[in-house]
């Protein structure tokens, strides 16, 4: 059990809005509040699921209504202090929070039941966290505060999530601290002229420790001796490692384990009884704490490794495990995450060629920060054991691609649909053709030309359709030339988003239209134009950036040329991802402002009379030329608004793209919304889920829909919107049509 006793994202007041415990729910991301009367004692709990069977139950549901009226008031807690044994048997089925209280039922903190996760500050460690990177310092700094400082900065810039070091009081250690005896062992001479030479005292490490607060690292220690144990806890160093030396100090392990703090205990140099020995020690003192593998030799030859070895660890000690590495190069420590380690920790230094041993197994920056990386690369790649699920990706590349099924003839509703009525073609929009036996024998759902695609529906006894939807705010249907003037009577629409291929713009809008339209109109820019281009306004090649503003002029053009087809809008908005994007990686933040100013003189180039020019939010990995690429630019809230204000320039708030951004930039996305929304022009509305997973249906995401709702009313009033759900145009427009009965909930 981890007992939380920062409660504050845990907590409302009863007479708090619900809307104010989802955005805690959302922000916690454990989905679950607790509700407490303003004198801080306990009334109920509030979960995801509670919140939503009440609005099942009250569909004319206020956001604004009491959390007191929403709450479960049979919420069961501990009183602070209960043994966690019996926290554990307290906890109901299914359930990982208990709130502790005091006598007065005071809420004070909260049991949570993480087992296999350690937390480590704000960091949780353990399976399905990203591993906690340990730049390991230790007496690398030769003595020097400097160098220790030094080496920190280097550690925060190559990515670690924490440095750590060791502290010796050596009269308390070492039976001869002050000079070795003749009678020693050659190692322990070296060892103690070393550390006598290059430990930092208490009170020089205290400074260092400042100083990795003030940048904003986490700094770890190692504890050789009891004395040692008592500073650090002075210290509130946030959780202690353990040295493989000190497995079998059971003292230490005892002193250590009493102390409420984390443990990372290596075990090195150990027999298997020894681990057990020791796990059984810290489990009977109810100690959170993690095991490293690790192979004490420096530097460490590959054949004793042993990686495999971690999957044992973590059946002996139930807890998180890692590996602490004394070999060469990164692969290992790489290797190691992909076989299950949740930490990693490897040394550091600024030159292998310094004296002491540690270095020469130490990494440089630059290779830690390759470390860091190639780490975080694998944990993407290692994805999960689940049934394999078609990657967003692949999902584009298979409407390329794939084959569909159509009908081989003209059919009309009702008929019966023979083997010979199916043919199979490309693209692959459609039906695959593994599903031709479920298709034969069924009537025909609709009347249908030759070489129509076959979809979903026509498998199904009914399908959403369109009809007259209802919204506080203009609202509209992206659509192509092709399919415009089909999808419009199912529905009411104030206006259609044209979303143009580069083919469009050759088209005659008067071979579309043949008489004006009483709606309005927006426009997108083409994602891709002939020769494998990509629109870039920030470019710094010339050509490219020039064909760039003109490709961007002339979809200006047909969008005012349209205007007449539209009387009804005077000034239609245009969406235009400006660019920005690379395909080797994302660049850094200061270069990220010379590329803005690139786009700025771009549009000063174009001439957008009777149009309103909007930049599109981006994702940060998006889906270009059938791969992944990185998107650059309005992709940050704060450098998307500091770009806006300079130039004037409004957005259109793609949600899909920068739900995506916020959980890139590990943001609360509805901090992001405060953000972007007062420069919102136009909305795209669509769900996301992870990092690059965008045009998700409504609801089957991961954006808290309810809260997003009442911060564009309160932010971004009328301001209009389309459902841009992913292939949302096919079978009729059936993906749009159960979008805009979801959102009718909320908007």
């Amino acid at each position: 059990m981890i007992i939380d006793r920062h409660i504050g994202p845990y907590v409302v007041f009863a007479e708090d809005p619900i809307l104010t415990a989802l955005r805690k729910m959302t922000e916690n991301r454990d989905r679950i509040v607790f509700s407490v009367d303003s004198h801080g004692r306990l009334r109920g709990a509030l979960t995801d699921g509670d919140f939503r069977r009440w609005l099942i139950t009250h569909p004319e549901a206020d956001l604004s209504s009491a959390v007191d009226q929403v709450c479960n008031r049979n919420v069961v807690s501990a009183p602070e202090g209960t043994p966690e044994v019996e926290l554990k048997r307290l906890l109901p089925t299914g359930a990982e929070h208990l709130p502790l209280v005091d006598e007065r039922q005071h809420v004070v903190g909260i049991a949570i039941d993480r087992t296999g996760e350690l937390r480590i500050g704000e960091r949780r460690i353990g399976e399905g966290h990203a591993a906690y990177l340990i730049a390991e310092i230790g007496n690398n700094h030769n003595g020097s505060v400097d160098l220790a400082r030094t080496l920190v900065d280097h550690a925060l810039e190559a990515g670690a999530d924490a440095v750590k070091f060791q502290l010796r009081d050596m009269d308390a250690l070492y039976r001869q601290a002050g000079a070795a005896s003749a009678g020693e062992d050659l190692g322990a001479q070296y060892t103690l002229d070393l550390l006598r030479r290059f430990s930092l005292p208490a009170d020089q490490l205290a400074v260092v420790f400042e100083h990795c607060r003030q940048v904003g690292i986490d700094v770890l220690c190692t504890p050789w001796d009891p004395p040692s144990v008592e500073v650090l806890v002075r210290e509130q160093i946030p959780a202690l490692k353990i040295a493989s030396a000190d497995l079998t100090n059971h003292d230490l392990l005892e002193d250590a384990a009493s102390r409420g703090l984390p443990l990372i205990v290596s075990t090195g140099m150990s027999r298997e009884t020894e681990i057990i020995e020791a796990v059984d020690l810290l489990t009977k003192r109810g100690a959170a704490f993690a095991l490293l593998h690790c192979q004490s030799t420096y530097p460490a030859p590959f054949k004793d490794l042993n990686l495999n070895y971690l999957s044992r660890l973590a059946e002996i000690g139930h807890c998180p495990v890692g590996y602490s590495g004394h070999e060469r190069g990164i692969h290992v420590p790489v290797a190691a995450v992909a076989r299950g380690a949740s930490i990693i920790e490897k040394h550091l230094t600024v030159d292998r060629e310094m004296e002491g041993n540690d270095h020469r197994v130490s990494l440089l920056p630059g290779e830690f920060a390759n470390l860091v990386t190639q780490v975080r690369e694998v944990e993407e790649a290692l994805g999960s054991v689940g049934p394999r699920e078609v990657s967003t990706g692949e999902k584009m590349n298979r409407i390329t691609l794939a084959k569909s099924l159509v009908a081989a003839r003209d059919l009309t509703v009702g008929e019966l649909i023979e083997d010979s009525d199916i043919a199979v073609k490309s693209p692959g929009r459609g039906l695959q053709p593994n599903r031709r036996a479920d298709l034969i024998g069924r009537r025909a759902a609709r009347d249908m030309t030759v070489g129509d695609f076959f979809f979903e529906g026509d498998l199904a006894e009914s399908v959403p359709t369109g009809r007259n939807f209802t919204f506080r705010r203009p609202w509209g249907l992206p659509v192509r030339f092709h399919d415009a003037l089909a999808l419009l009577p199912h529905a009411n629409p104030d206006f259609l988003e044209f979303h143009f291929s580069y083919k469009d713009l050759e088209i005659d809008p008067a071979s579309v239209f043949s008489e004006p339209l009483e709606i309005g109109f927006t426009t997108h820019l083409p994602d891709l134009f002939a020769g494998d281009f990509l629109v870039d306004l920030a470019a710094t090649d010339r050509d490219h950036w020039e064909r760039s503003i003109a490709e961007v002029q002339r979809t200006i053009d047909v969008t005012r040329e349209m205007r007449r087809f539209f009387p009804k809008e005077e000034e239609p908005i245009m969406v235009v991802t400006m660019g920005g994007f690379t395909t080797d990686g994302h660049i850094s933040a200061a270069a990220r402002g010379p590329k803005y100013d690139r786009i700025a003189e771009s549009l000063t180039r174009l001439d957008t009379s009777g149009v309103r020019l909007v930049a599109q939010t981006l994702p940060p990995y998006p889906w270009l030329l059938g791969g992944q690429q990185y998107h650059n630019l309005f992709l940050d809230p704060d450098d998307t608004v500091e770009f806006c204000r300079t130039t004037g320039t409004r957005l259109c708030l793609d949600i899909s793209h920068s739900k995506l951004a916020a959980t890139f930039l590990q943001l609360p996305f509805s901090e992001m919304v405060e953000t972007l929304a007062p420069y919102t022009e136009h909305l795209h509305l669509v769900d996301a889920s992870g990092v690059d997973g965008e045009g998700d249906q409504i609801g089957e995401g991961e954006v808290d829909w309810p809260v997003l709702a009442e911060q564009l009313d309160r932010l971004a009033p009328g301001v209009t919107f389309i459902p841009e759900i992913w292939q949302g145009h096919i079978n009729n427009g059936e993906g749009f049509w159960t979008a805009l009965d979801r959102l009718e909930a909320w908007f």
